[in-house]
């Protein structure tokens, strides 16, 4: 770069002196018949020619000297040291203080499942004195079936706060304020940012081994399918956005119901994606309607094939997680009604679905298993965040926001 800033400075000074020296050459070529005073004048001429020629050069040549310091200066600001070492990171002990709605499950090896090195778990309350870390999650201390770790807490002890519920089910929140260092959570403005999936372009993975085991390959879906709609509901209440949604298009199309509301489901792994993958659409509705709140509702269907319906967030809120074109919105039309013909028409025009079905060529899927990904995620930004402590103020607040 500074090479081709001085070769440029360089071609200004020739620019320069080959346009004065064609006026010179001009005058050089004039044969004086007069008296000798006009030879006298030719050499003002020609001093005053190289005076505007050197004047110019040095213009140049500062001008390029300044444009290269600046250069370096940039340089300098944004570019790492590399003689300066990498500094380890240090090992990091993470509590899990109490283990999700009740529900143990065997710790994982973070390193050998998610290569994440320097990070080793525990769920024995003993060694509360002792870890860098604590990971609370939020429904056991908002119920009252547990308590917060005992104060005075170590000084440089690290306690986050974990919650995967929506706002309009996280209670308790007031009491919270300044007590957490870090947040984890689907929103995308958390400390600790884990969604419920997510998508990863396919050359990226097959380049990045960590997680690849739980990365799911996208197929084409192209196999015609005998279902039109499904929709797999287990928490029924005719308050819901979503109950109102269904009761309205329940009579423009027909729509299966599986769970405790509808027909039987199958209680095994993977039993909602087998399902749905004989259906062409999913009516993948939120509970609540929150920023970044999309669960496993729309993963399901993506995984299985079918093209989720989606009632949540905003559609640009959506459009930050999957494609523009990978799902339909309820908003995207002024009725319940539209909606309805929308469907019918994609289901009688194969061309038009396949819009909706394209871009799984181009992605897979990733899906973090609870909770061992999130405690080892967890574990992971401590140990980067090492020697800087914080306090999450307004944690009602920006959770509600």
């Amino acid at each position: 770069m500074s090479r081709d800033l001085l070769l440029s400075a360089a071609g200004c000074c020739i620019v320069g002196q080959g346009s004065e020296g064609e006026s010179m050459g001009v005058r050089t070529g004039w044969t004086p018949t007069g008296p000798s005073n006009r030879a006298s004048r030719r050499t003002d001429v020609r001093r005053l020619c190289w005076e505007r020629v050197l004047k110019r050069s040095c213009l140049s040549v500062c001008v390029a000297a300044v444009g290269f310091l600046l250069l370096l200066a940039i340089c300098a600001l944004h570019l790492p040291d590399q003689a300066a070492p990498e500094l380890p990171l240090s090992e990091v002990t993470l509590l899990i203080w109490t283990h999700p709605f009740g529900e143990y499950r065997a710790l994982p090896d973070c390193l050998e499942l998610y290569q994440v090195p320097g990070c080793t778990l525990t769920d024995d309350p003993q060694a509360y004195p002792e870890v860098e870390a604590v990971i609370i999650h939020h429904r056991e201390i908002a119920n009252g079936k547990a308590y917060l770790p005992p104060e005075p807490r170590p000084s440089t002890q690290k306690w986050i706060w974990m919650n995967y519920e929506s706002p309009s089910h996280t209670s308790g929140l007031w009491f919270l304020e300044d007590v957490f260092n870090l947040t984890m959570s689907y929103r995308t403005d958390s400390d600790i940012f884990l969604p419920y999936g997510y998508l990863v372009p396919r050359a990226r993975t097959a380049t990045r081994g960590p997680g690849n085991g739980f990365t799911h390959q996208l197929s084409g879906s192209r196999h015609p399918r005998k279902g039109l709609v499904a929709w797999v509901i287990s928490n029924w209440s005719a308050t819901q956005a979503r109950v109102g949604f269904y009761q309205q298009l329940r009579k423009f199309i027909r729509v299966d119901v599986f769970g405790r509301a509808g027909r039987p489901l199958e209680r095994s792994s993977g039993s909602v994606v087998r399902l749905l993958r004989r259906y062409m659409f999913y009516l993948a509705l939120e509970n609540s309607q929150h920023t970044d709140y999309i669960t496993e509702k729309l993963w399901n269907a993506v995984l299985a094939g079918a093209v989720p319906v989606v009632l949540g967030p905003s559609r640009q809120n959506y459009e930050r997680f999957l494609p523009a074109e990978a799902f339909i919105h309820v908003e995207d039309f002024p009725t319940v009604k539209e909606l309805a013909r929308y469907l019918r028409k994609l289901r009688g025009d194969p061309a038009r679905m396949r819009r909706h079905l394209d871009w799984r060529e181009s992605y897979n899927l990733r899906l973090p298993r609870f909770w061992g990904e999130h405690y080892c995620t967890a574990c992971r930004a401590v140990r980067s965040t090492t020697g800087r402590t914080q306090s999450v103020a307004d944690l009602r607040r920006w959770f509600h926001s």
